[in-house]
């Protein structure tokens, strides 16, 4: 039994008008981490209705408990979900925008061929849309495949790329730094996963003159993940960025 599968019986053995309580007391916030094993039970089990009725509520970690049971409903084909979905990737609550990405990784565990067809519809969103997507097609027991790992690489790619044509008003936004911030881990995952594509492609924006691009790529150089992949690739990438002004 894991603490998942125990949450999972503890709600469906409670009256639903008791959950919304029961999931506030064991949210384990206030606090530095969110009870995820209990997010997941929620995801598992909850009758759609109160998955949508959850969606708008004012509580951060019930609103990302909506969201991540969103991703079940999307993947059992409710294409409403993806719409909310991709509302919730902007909400100003971060807990709620991980939620999104969660969400969208439970996509991916049952249906790869939709996520990548979803990702087609987001990836020249606002930010923080593609700062959802990114987050969730860069979780490494959805890139076991080649040929989803180098559709990882080519998301981030087209993502990167907007992040390199972004006015300087635009960089002042909080919005901006998410995806920034978000950018500067998820390509370690995918170049861990697809390392020929993935390290040529950030030796490409190493090279760029773009401060905040040279940011992400120096910011994914400090991942273990890369060195484990391919070291002398990775000491190559940090070469072309020491050169190109770092």
């Amino acid at each position: 039994m894991t603490k998942t599968s125990d949450y999972r019986a503890v709600l469906e053995a409670l009256p639903s008008a008791q959950w919304e309580a029961y999931l506030q007391a064991e949210s384990g916030l206030p606090g530095p981490r969110g009870n995820l094993e209990l997010v997941a039970a929620f995801a598992d089990v909850a009758d759609p209705g109160l998955i949508r009725r959850l969606v708008d509520s004012p509580d951060e970690y019930l609103a990302m408990c909506a969201a991540v049971g969103l991703g079940r409903l999307l993947a059992a084909g409710d294409q409403r979900a993806a719409e909310t979905l991709r509302v919730m990737a902007e909400d100003g609550r971060w807990r709620v925008r991980e939620g999104v990405a969660m969400a969208l990784q439970r996509l991916g565990d049952a249906d790869m061929r939709a996520l990548w067809a979803l990702a087609r519809e987001w990836v020249d969103g606002k930010p923080l849309v593609q700062r959802a997507l990114a987050a969730g097609v860069c979780e490494p027991r959805l890139l076991r495949v080649p040929e989803d790992a180098a559709k990882a690489v080519e998301t981030l790619d087209r993502i990167t790329a907007s992040v390199e044509g972004t006015g300087p008003e635009s960089r002042k936004l909080d919005q901006f730094r998410v995806l920034r911030q978000g950018l500067g881990y998820c390509w370690s995952v995918a170049a861990a996963a697809s390392p020929a594509l993935g390290f040529a492609r950030l030796e490409r924006w190493a090279a760029s003159q773009d401060k905040d691009v040279r940011w992400i790529v120096r910011e994914n150089l400090r991942k273990a993940r890369l060195s484990r992949a391919d070291a002398p690739a990775a000491e190559r990438v940090a070469a072309v960025l020491d050169h190109s002004g770092g």
